[in-house]
Formats: structure tokens, C-alpha cells, sequence
């Protein structure tokens, strides 16, 4: 959900590039027939909570992941970066 620059600079390893300001224009990328979870910049950003009330209004079955990239950084999970062209 987070802006493409955010995405390039560190993001969860098979995460997906959708920032919120596209979702609604890129619905039909999304597989209708999986769950569809949802993160931003940490617990109190508002992109994942405003992109799962958007996907379940359209019938997909989606939520929230509670955590950002920080908090996932900071547990020493690995994150993935898009490559400098």
C-alpha cells in the first residue's frame, strides 16, 4: 500500500507493489480466490485499513498485517529491495 519509492527501498519478501493511489484502478491483478493481506508503514498508518475496507467492499477476502516494514526490519525478519537500474 505504501508509495513505489517505499516498496523500492525495502519491502517483505513476496510483497506485491500496489500503492493505495492504484488499488482501485489495478483491482483485476489481484487474485479473487486468495487471501489478501495488507500493510503500510507500521500499526498506526492508515493506507492498509483504508486498502482492506476497499477489497472487502469489492469481495475479496483481505486484512490488515499489524506491522510495517520497521517493526519486521526490527524483528530480524528479511526484507527484499527492488535493484538500481
Amino acid at each position: 500500500m505504501r508509495p513505489r519509492d517505499e516498496y523500492d527501498s525495502a519491502h517483505l519478501p513476496f510483497a506485491r507493489s500496489l500503492p493505495l493511489a492504484e488499488l482501485e484502478a489495478r483491482l483485476a491483478e489481484l487474485p479473487a480466490d486468495k487471501d489478501i493481506v495488507a500493510y503500510c508503514r507500521g500499526p498506526f498508518c492508515v493506507f492498509a485499513d483504508t486498502a482492506v475496507r476497499l477489497l472487502t467492499a469489492r469481495g475479496y477476502r483481505a486484512r490488515k498485517l499489524r506491522d510495517g516494514v520497521s517493526e519486521w526490519q526490527a524483528a530480524g525478519l528479511p526484507l527484499a529491495r527492488v535493484a538500481a537500474a
